[in-house]
């Protein structure tokens, strides 16, 4: 379609499918389901105008603006409410079977026993503030690109926004809690009998709770958080991306950059927000998407008229 890119076709894309799983899927457990369907509709038909409002008049800096930022703006969005539809498939959440993927790997929990063993306060901090820092990596290197240039900013907004809603398509088909469960914080989700022995050796060191960053997570994940939204770890998938647009558009920070990830990767399970297996997919999510959206942004279109 004319004026049309890549992450245009991947928005629109995700939109259209995911109205059509409501539509055809919805159940009890969609709240409020016609309104949800109406949302997408109209969400369609606003960035179609969009784009052809900016293909028309290119100069206008609103509408550039929003041509570039748009699908940022709609992230929050599309991960809040798969919340809302990822018991359409499945009538529980799935932590039963990705807590036996981790227990026969390791023979243990990872995502309980990391914090056990090391219950210190700096290191706990550390932690969180690398998980924190995945924000500061999504909004960093995107914006460092915008001022750099438009058509690397484009490039990155394209794989980005690619990944993510896979990663959002995902949880809605694959609804999957994290170690939360263990704690039994996720209302009307019990484990099954077998799994009930290691939820009672878990224990959240009390102390851990007082740090500025643990805190600081906790508030966020009380007005964003989404339920059922762990596997592929989208903080692993989308941190590997940004790694990638550091090495090719921003060398000199992409060592350091890179390090900052890995750190990220461990602490998404030090921190308990997943498990083991939700990072090895986010990888594996990563290594699949990044070279295919690549291929795919430069096959549909590069960017926007400017």
């Amino acid at each position: 379609m004319r004026h049309y890119t890549f992450v245009d076709y991947a928005t629109q894309g995700y939109i259209a499918l995911v109205a059509l799983l409501i539509l055809c899927f919805h159940n009890g457990t969609v709240p409020h389901w016609p309104l949800l369907f109406g949302v997408h509709l109209a969400n369609l038909a606003l960035v179609h105008c969009l784009i052809l409002l900016q293909a028309q008049w290119p100069r206008v800096k609103l509408l550039d603006f929003l041509r570039h930022f748009y699908p940022v703006l709609l992230f929050a969005w599309f991960y809040r409410e798969t919340g809302f539809l990822n018991r359409m498939f499945f009538a529980n959440y799935l932590d039963a079977m990705v807590i036996r993927w981790d227990q026969a790997l390791f023979g243990c929990q990872p995502s309980l026993v990391f914090m056990q063993s090391f219950p210190c306060l700096a290191l706990s901090e550390l932690f969180y503030a690398f998980y924190f820092s995945y924000y500061i990596m999504i909004g960093g290197i995107g914006i460092a690109l915008f001022l750099r240039q438009r058509q690397q900013f484009f490039h990155y907004v394209s794989v980005v926004s690619f990944v993510f809603y896979v990663c959002y398509l995902a949880y809605i088909v694959l609804p999957i809690s994290g170690p939360e469960v263990f704690f039994n914080e996720v209302p009307g989700y019990v484990l099954p009998p077998d799994l009930q022995k290691l939820a009672s050796t878990a224990f959240y060191p009390e102390h851990l709770q007082n740090g500025v960053f643990c805190r600081l997570m906790a508030f966020i994940y009380r007005g964003f958080e989404s339920p059922g939204a762990a596997f592929p770890s989208s903080h692993v998938a989308i941190a590997c991306c940004t790694v990638f647009f550091s090495f090719r558009y921003l060398p000199r920070i992409r060592f350091f950059h890179l390090a900052v990830a890995i750190l990220l990767c461990l602490s998404t399970v030090y921190c308990r927000y997943h498990y083991v297996a939700d990072v090895l997919g986010g990888f594996a999510t990563a290594a699949i998407l990044l070279p295919l959206g690549n291929w795919l942004y430069s096959r549909f279109g590069e960017g926007p008229p400017t």
